[in-house]
C-alpha cells in the first residue's frame, strides 16, 4: 500500500467515524451533529477527490 491509498483509507475511516458522531449527537445536540455531518462531508469529499486521477 502506497501512502497515497493509506491517506485515502484514514479519510474514508475518519468519515465514517463523523457519521457516527451524527448520529450520537443528534438527540442531545443538533448543532453538534451539524458540524460532525459538514466535516463528514469535507473527510469523504477529500477522499474522493483523491481517488480521481488528474485531480
Amino acid at each position: 500500500m502506497s501512502s497515497s491509498d493509506l491517506l485515502i483509507v484514514g479519510l474514508l475511516a475518519l468519515a465514517g467515524f463523523l457519521v457516527g458522531g451524527v448520529v450520537s449527537f443528534w438527540s442531545r445536540s443538533k448543532v453538534g451533529a451539524v458540524v460532525c455531518a459538514v466535516l463528514a462531508v469535507l473527510a469523504l469529499g477529500a477522499a474522493v477527490l483523491r481517488l480521481v486521477p488528474g485531480a
